[in-house]
């Protein structure tokens, strides 16, 4: 789960979106993960061979990496699902990197060995990310749902930080590690100081599992809980005003365009079964592309473009969140709305009533 609050312009992000290049991907090799985390969207049993069997193969993706590269692309994100379950993860790396990607990984740490060590010293990631659920057994694994998981999750990281292997730590916050999240914030910055970030916004399940999201919508911190843990990191807050006076000072006029962020634009993703999407999170009928009936080349040049000029219908929405001036602290995309309601022109109230909250913090 993403939460980027940075606001900060590049001028290769700028000039790959007026091009419309696609600079990074994101690469789910798998849906499976061997924790069971009670907030998660994407996960699936470690040993479900369904599954398993509709994971892209070695073949496709490097493929696909080759025609990503070929288009433009010069970042991949590998995740999961826990991507260390693929035991071709190190073949999958490797690939990619021999294409000149800049590649990231997103892991739980929990099953980092002796070869994963020896590959990212060799071939170090750009980035190696670590989600830390809690600092002390029964916080982590309430969270994970998974006995021994967080013995493992220490002997994982341990074996990373000990080699010198820099990793990312963060954290997603929710009702079960809230009561830790002071402590966790600070076992993340005194391991990488550079870089810390926590996530309190839960969407929910691809999949639309209604079991899965009541759980996910009982793990939502409340819009005051979440202002409470963001005043406790002076940075973020910084950050927060930054894009608050942003959207005053630098208000556009309103669009009717559905999509007006960088999906299509500068990225995209493949989950684990071969779907292009504009972004990880779009899984609406019609707006998907099956990789395995036709190429990137052709989702990217041709298809693409078709849902990235999709317009606004009611005019409804168009005079309430599109031309609200409180977007910037809110997050809505087309894409979460389909999630939550059904509907991608569809206003989040949980959205809306974390950005009012914000911006009367602010």
């Amino acid at each position: 789960m993403e939460n980027k609050l940075e606001i900060r312009e590049f001028p290769i992000w700028s000039e790959a979106k007026a091009k419309r290049l696609p600079v990074s991907f994101e690469l789910e090799v798998t849906a499976r993960c061997n924790n069971n985390c009670r907030h998660c969207y994407i996960n699936l049993p470690a040993n479900d061979h369904s599954a398993q069997k509709r994971e892209m193969s070695f073949e496709e993706i490097n493929e696909s990496a080759a025609q990503a590269v070929s288009l433009g692309s010069m970042f991949c994100l590998i995740t999961g699902g826990e991507p260390l379950l693929r035991p071709d993860f190190k073949e999958i790396y490797l690939a990619l990197k021999r294409k000149g990607l800049l590649v990231s990984v997103f892991t739980n740490a929990t099953l980092v060995n002796e070869e994963h060590i020896a590959l990212f010293k060799k071939y170090p990631p750009h980035n190696l990310e670590i989600t830390v659920y809690g600092v002390t057994p029964n916080t982590y694994e309430s969270v994970t749902q998974t006995p021994g998981s967080f013995n493992e999750f220490q002997r994982g990281l341990a074996l990373l930080l000990e080699n010198r292997i820099k990793v990312r730590l963060k954290t997603v916050a929710i009702q079960s590690n809230l009561r830790e999240q002071a402590q966790i914030a600070e076992f993340c910055q005194s391991r990488t100081k550079d870089y810390f970030r926590f996530d309190p916004k839960l969407q929910l399940r691809y999949d639309g599992d209604p079991i899965r999201n009541k759980e996910i919508r009982a793990e939502r911190l409340t819009p005051e809980q979440i202002i409470e843990l963001e005043n406790m990191n002076p940075k973020l807050i910084s950050e927060l005003r930054k894009r608050y006076k942003l959207s005053h000072d630098k208000f556009d006029d309103k669009s009717d365009c559905l999509f007006n962020c960088g999906a299509g634009r500068i990225g995209f993703s493949i989950s684990y079964d071969g779907i292009f999407r504009l972004c990880s999170s779009l899984w609406i009928d019609g707006m998907i592309y099956d990789l395995r009936s036709g190429t990137l080349t052709d989702a990217w040049n041709n298809f693409a473009p078709h849902i990235c000029d999709i317009r606004i219908q009611p005019e409804k929405f168009l005079n309430s969140c599109r031309e609200c001036r409180l977007l910037h602290l809110c997050g809505w995309c087309p894409a979460i709305a389909h999630l939550e309601t059904g509907n991608p022109e569809e206003s989040i109230p949980f959205f809306c009533a974390i950005a009012q909250a914000r911006a009367n913090n602010l």
